[in-house]
């Protein structure tokens, strides 16, 4: 089913919009808004998905455990450590 709708668009949009269906991409000046709302749709959509992973990656990892500033500290030093003592090696190769 089809709606029909009234519309502004600034001058540069319509002139952008028309100079589209002149070129033969689109049938229509409708075609081309359709176009439009149905990529700002699915893009929607795809930022609306990657949030609601993102929120519920941001829950399972509260639910876990948690280590306090000065273990985190103490396991970032061994990192470091382990790594620049790799490098060293690298180095010698």
């Amino acid at each position: 089913m089809t709606v029909k709708t009234s519309i502004s668009l600034t001058d540069a949009q319509e002139a952008y919009a028309r100079g589209l269906v002149e070129q033969g991409r689109y049938p229509s000046l409708s075609a081309v808004l359709q176009q439009g709302l149905e990529m700002l749709r699915s893009e929607t959509e795809a930022k609306d998905a990657e949030i609601a992973a993102l929120r519920a990656l941001l829950e399972e990892r509260a639910k876990g455990e948690f280590i306090s500033m000065e273990e985190g500290r103490k396991q970032t030093e061994r990192m470091i450590a382990e790594f620049n003592e790799r490098d060293l090696y690298d180095d010698e190769l």
